[in-house]
């Protein structure tokens, strides 16, 4: 569908797309924005008219503010770039993996995970991938954390952790359950013993993440079922730990918790 409205007015020009959030953030005179983009008056003037022909902005006393409709443009335009922007930086990591286990009220948030990155660990060992993976949370004060996959080095690992007092909360799938009931029964018993630690067990979801106070970590598997063990998605700002956290309370409460062994 070709667009000669507003779509096409703030999508194919990057100059009255900047307006659009100078201008919301305040009113500015026209040296405000000549001097915020370094141009002159003939370069910026024609976009600036552009703009108040399309009732995004609009001129009063020397200074350009945004219309209604430019308010409620650029309210929802930003969130918009950002879902865009976000999808786009780990595109090969969104288009190869399965999504069907990501709640569509998070996938809908996907811009809060726009600054992750994809750790990629060229290892094809899967235990030694991971065991780099470990070490990367022993900083940690806190730990949340879903695992659809076992690996041996995880019930010493969070053992230790729950000895140091670290609060961790874990749930797993039946077939890791029933993997640490079987092999490592005395381990975990000394796990729940501990105030801050919860093991919970939940349906065969397929996915893999960690959340705590640090870092977000999210792996999954392929379209054709099979785990990936070398592409993690990774983020450490607030926005990716706020979203990793609302993950876990999701599967949370879809779980079990398992008191006793």
């Amino acid at each position: 569908m070709k667009s000669n409205g507003l779509l096409s007015v703030l999508t194919f020009s990057e100059k009255r797309k900047e307006l659009l959030f100078l201008l919301q953030e305040e009113p500015r005179t026209l040296s405000d924005i000549k001097e915020h983009f370094d141009v002159k008056s003939p370069e910026i003037l024609p976009r600036l008219k552009e703009m108040e022909t399309s009732n995004l902005i609009y001129r009063e006393n020397g200074f350009y503010y945004l219309t209604s409709i430019g308010k409620v443009t650029a309210r929802h335009f930003e969130p918009f770039l950002k879902t865009l922007y976000a999808i786009e930086a780990n595109e090969n990591f969104w288009k190869k993996h399965d999504l069907a286990h990501i709640p569509e009220n998070l996938l809908d948030r996907i811009k809060d995970l726009g600054e992750c990155r994809i750790e990629m660990d060229e290892n094809e060992n899967i235990y030694d991938s991971h065991e780099n993976f470990l070490n990367n949370i022993t900083a940690s004060s806190r730990f949340m954390g879903f695992s659809s996959i076992f690996l041996p080095h995880y019930p010493s690992f969070f053992l230790k952790m729950a000895r140091k007092g670290i609060s961790v909360s874990i749930v797993v799938t039946p077939n890791v359950f029933f993997k640490l009931k079987k092999e490592h029964s005395e381990e975990i018993k000394e796990f729940l013993e501990f105030d801050k630690t919860e093991l919970y067990l939940a349906d065969s979801f397929k996915l893999a993440f960690v959340v705590t106070d640090k870092f977000f970590s999210l792996s999954l598997f392929f379209k054709n079922g099979t785990y990936d063990p070398q592409n993690d998605l990774v983020g450490f700002n607030p926005e990716a730990l706020m979203w990793g956290e609302d993950l876990f309370n999701y599967y949370r409460e879809k779980s079990m918790r398992i008191e006793t062994l």
